[in-house]
């Protein structure tokens, strides 16, 4: 078993890597400097298959700001062409974040947290409603996307199998050159160790009331959750 310290900082490895896969969109975007001046003058949106609804209202719907959201956009436009960002696209985008490890699983998931409407597909409003939750959003809103992605069959609970299938995953991006070398049974450990901690009534499942309690009991997830809210 581990000891207090492996322990505590098991807690906070899932909620961590959600808000680091921000980062990593963003980055792969280019879309951290807010350097330039011209963005305004620079912003078009008539070279696209898709186009966005008035940044305007999105304003209003998200977080950022109009400045903010042209940012954005331009970055979205550069990469994805057609106005939409699919699965495989994901897939390619932490393949080359993590080398070293199989990022493919990881990436389903996490698209799947993004294609809220399960389209096959996400558009640029659901890429930033996202974005803007996770890097600008209240604690709650911040828990509850996440507990959404690890409810991966949507009933409003996350079981055990749900939770490895998540850890198994983020053990797999981060591939076998970890340090300290992750024992073999670590992905089982880890979701005894979360279902010891969430679940409170011991039921063999987490709710979202539970899941939001007892991630806002642990001062490292509640860390966490503001490592990267001013990144933009």
């Amino acid at each position: 078993m581990w000891n207090k310290g492996e322990s505590e900082g098991l807690q906070t490895l899932g909620i961590v890597v959600v808000v680091c896969s921000s980062l990593k969109l963003l980055h792969y975007l280019g879309l951290i400097d807010l350097s330039d001046d011209k963005i305004e003058d620079e912003l078009e949106m008539t070279t696209v298959c898709y186009r966005p609804e008035g940044l305007e209202q999105l304003e209003t719907q998200t977080n950022f700001t109009k400045r903010e959201l042209q940012v954005l956009y331009r970055g979205f436009k550069n990469e994805c062409p057609s106005g939409v960002v699919n699965e495989e696209t994901f897939k390619q985008i932490y393949a080359q974040f993590f080398p070293h490890g199989d990022a493919s699983m990881y990436a389903h998931y996490l698209f799947n947290a993004f294609d809220t409407a399960q389209t096959g597909s996400v558009k640029f409003e659901g890429f930033v409603m996202a974005l803007s939750t996770l890097l600008r959003g209240t604690v709650h809103e911040k828990l509850r996307w996440t507990f959404n992605l690890y409810d991966i069959n949507k009933d409003g609970y996350i079981n055990k199998e749900e939770m490895m299938d998540i850890v198994k995953a983020i053990y797999d991006m981060m591939g076998k050159y970890t340090y300290p070398v992750l024992k073999e049974d670590a992905p089982r450990l880890h979701v005894e160790v979360f279902f010891q901690k969430m679940d409170k009534n011991k039921d063999g499942v987490v709710t979202l009331d539970e899941f939001i309690e007892s991630c806002q009991e642990d001062d490292n997830i509640m860390r966490s959750l503001q490592l990267f809210e001013n990144v933009m």
